[in-house]
């Protein structure tokens, strides 16, 4: 048995052959996981990578370490840091690049069943995917939550606390409210639960600039049927990828864009994807006037 596992000599699946079942409508329910490595062509800093403004803008608050950015237990004595962050993360600063299209475009085609995201940037929503598609599996600046009487807002209700450094509280009991952003130790959304009929119903999984190292998003990587194509669109090999694949697993590795790019062109989708983008740019920038 070899490292691809004994599929019974199964002739091994390329991207071109998933191009072919899309376009030949085989495919019609693919579930898409994507991660930070999807939002970094549009300019998405890493609060963790040293250089970045972002991370510059946190040192003046001597975090012990990066990630008490995302633990209740700081945030309710210091949560100036998290906001620091939402300043730069909340909707509008950031525009969509050429894989959020991608996604988008799917979904117009009918073909997008659920678009799994471990990312808080909410991208997807500017790409025009909509909310009933997505799962947003660490949370989403959109709405927002007090921390004391638990009441909901919409996110864009703080936006002007959040710009002007404040940190936003709540009009009813004056608690802070914090951003629907999933903190360590929280509970993952319920929409993520959307996973147990998602995945065994799908017939094409895509993998998109996710490292899958972090739990429960991870597995879901596995949690489709033997007999799906699973597509790794990554700069490395990553989770069942590098230990167990199996012979209808294709990677396409490198810069995330250029293999969305190369699945576009195997697909015939090039001049569809220039007219959405140009379209979606245009909409943006009269927003943005």
């Amino acid at each position: 048995m070899g490292r691809w596992g004994d599929d019974g000599g199964k002739q091994q699946l390329t991207l071109q052959d998933v191009a072919e079942l899309i376009r030949k409508k085989e495919c019609r329910r693919v579930v898409v996981m994507a991660g930070a490595g999807i939002s970094t062509p549009s300019g998405i800093p890493d609060f963790r990578s040293p250089g970045s403004g972002l991370y510059s803008n946190l040192e003046q608050y001597n975090i012990p370490y990066p990630e008490a950015i995302f633990e209740l237990m700081y945030f309710f004595v210091n949560p100036k840091p998290f906001f620091t962050l939402a300043k730069e993360l909340y909707p509008g600063n950031y525009r969509p690049n050429y894989a959020h299209y991608f996604l988008r475009l799917l979904h117009d085609k009918g073909l997008l069943l659920r678009l799994y995201t471990q990312n808080i940037d909410g991208l997807e929503r500017v790409a025009g995917i909509p909310p009933d598609r997505l799962v947003e599996a660490h949370g989403t600046f959109a709405t927002a939550t007090c921390t004391v009487c638990r009441r909901k807002f919409p996110g864009e209700d703080f936006r002007g606390d959040v710009m002007a450094d404040k940190v936003p509280h709540c009009p009813v009991c004056t608690g802070v409210v914090k951003p629907d952003i999933v903190f360590f130790g929280e509970e993952l959304p319920q929409r993520f639960f959307l996973h147990v009929t998602d995945f065994p119903t799908a017939d094409l999984l895509f993998i998109i600039g996710t490292s899958l190292e972090v739990e429960p998003f991870a597995s879901l990587a596995g949690a489709v049927r033997s007999s799906v194509p699973r597509v790794l669109i990554n700069r490395d090999l990553v989770g069942p990828f590098a230990w167990q694949q199996r012979y209808n697993d294709i990677a396409q590795l490198g810069d995330v864009i250029s293999g969305v790019e190369k699945l576009v062109e195997l697909l015939d989708w090039n001049e569809e994807m220039q007219t959405l983008i140009q379209k979606e740019k245009a909409k943006l920038d009269a927003k943005d006037k």
